[in-house]
């Protein structure tokens, strides 16, 4: 892979992450606004935010990104 493809599956692979986390956000709201924080479901999204969290914070601390923007 050279570095030009490299570098849009990466920013392909940041959209995806950055979208997912949001979308994960929106969806545990909504969960707790019903009163199911205790559900797999909210659970499950738990574990997806604090993934996706993580990649954000790899990417800020080699500088790849400035903001979670």
């Amino acid at each position: 892979m050279d570095e030009r493809n490299r570098l849009e599956a990466f920013e392909k692979m940041l959209i995806y992450v950055r979208e997912n986390y949001v979308r994960v956000n929106q969806k545990m709201s909504q969960l707790k606004v019903e009163g199911k924080e205790k559900s797999a479901t909210y659970r499950q999204l738990m574990g997806n935010k604090l993934q996706y969290q993580n990649m954000l914070s790899l990417y800020r601390l080699y500088g790849l990104v400035e903001d979670d923007k």
